[in-house]
């Protein structure tokens, strides 16, 4: 009798045992209070605002918990001191150039503390250390800014209505382009000349591309005169001389024309004997005298080689 009772009182109280276990595992389980056992350290951060974060709130660091918030204080005029609680196995990993920032689990989940950024070349974080913040905007700000940009859509949206009305009453040039044939028909018009210009360039162009290629034939002139020096050497010296020669017809003109402004002076040489009719019948008259002496010097000068006392000297002569 007495070992029947022993007996139930031991299965009792194993299932008692187990039952506490199984207990306290999932209340460790479900209240994650199994990470209380896990070695951490204090960090803190500065906060302007905190946006409802509260003591028990999660932190993450690249999609990983690995603390929760201690506490909230105020610090300085108006600021909040939060005190982090985080696990010493994410410490290698943390650099003291990294920045925290209040976010939210999910949509509408509760606050959480996101710790990102850091460089390599940083030592890691300690106990005790302050990180950097990024401020991030609060529900308010992004209704005011949402409620602020509502108005600048109104705005737009009567802007439009009053532009779209004032179209359709064919005011304006986009009006007028939309409702006026006539307008819209003349556009059509220009652009179809356009169209032709268009053409007439591309054959321009091509006509430029061919004449381009058969300058860069070797052989032809055009292409002599760009590559080869000794035309151009040539061409050179020849437009010199045409130069020169164009210099002195020039000289020649002037000449000429000084020539022609002397015969037109009457108290010049020539302009006596054109214009002097007296001295001009002189001259005449002189030449005459000098011919018919010279007629008469040649008969004496004849009458002289026949003479005998001078032929054996014009005979000498001859010889």
């Amino acid at each position: 009798m007495k070992s029947t009772i022993r007996r139930r009182a031991t299965i009792v109280g194993l299932f008692l045992f187990f039952g506490l276990v199984i207990l306290v595992a999932g209340i460790l389980t479900i209240g994650n209070l199994h990470n209380s056992f896990v070695k951490k350290f204090m960090v803190t951060t500065i906060f302007d605002e905190v946006n409802g974060l509260q003591p028990g709130n999660n932190i993450w660091f690249s999609g990983v918990k690995i603390g929760t918030v201690n506490a909230l204080n105020f610090y300085g005029k108006s600021q909040v001191k939060v005190s982090m609680k985080i696990d010493y196995a994410a410490q290698p990993y943390i650099r003291k150039d990294a920045k925290a920032k209040i976010s939210t689990d999910g949509l509408i989940g509760n606050k959480i503390i996101v710790i990102y950024g850091g460089t390599d070349s940083t030592a890691a974080i300690e106990e005790g250390d302050t990180l950097g913040i990024e401020k991030t905007l609060s529900t308010e700000d992004m209704m005011n800014t949402l409620q602020e940009n509502n108005k600048n859509l109104l705005s737009i949206t009567n802007d439009f209505k009053v532009i779209s009305k004032k179209i359709m009453d064919g005011e304006g040039t986009l009006g007028k382009l939309l409702t006026d044939d006539s307008l819209y028909n003349n556009i059509g018009q220009t652009v179809t000349v356009l169209k032709k210009a268009a053409v007439n360039a591309e054959k321009l162009t091509a006509s430029i591309s061919d004449y381009g290629s058969k300058m860069n034939q070797k052989g032809s002139l055009t292409n002599d005169l760009v590559s080869d020096t000794i035309v151009f050497n040539t061409i050179k010296a020849t437009v010199l001389e045409l130069k020169q020669i164009a210099s002195t017809a020039a000289e020649m003109t002037a000449n000429l024309k000084n020539a022609t402004t002397d015969l037109n002076n009457s108290n010049s040489p020539a302009g006596v004997i054109l214009h002097d009719q007296p001295a001009a019948s002189d001259l005449k008259a002189t030449i005459k005298n000098l011919e018919s002496s010279t007629q008469k010097l040649n008969e004496d000068l004849e009458a002289l080689q026949h003479n005998f006392l001078f032929r054996g000297f014009f005979k000498k002569k001859a010889k």
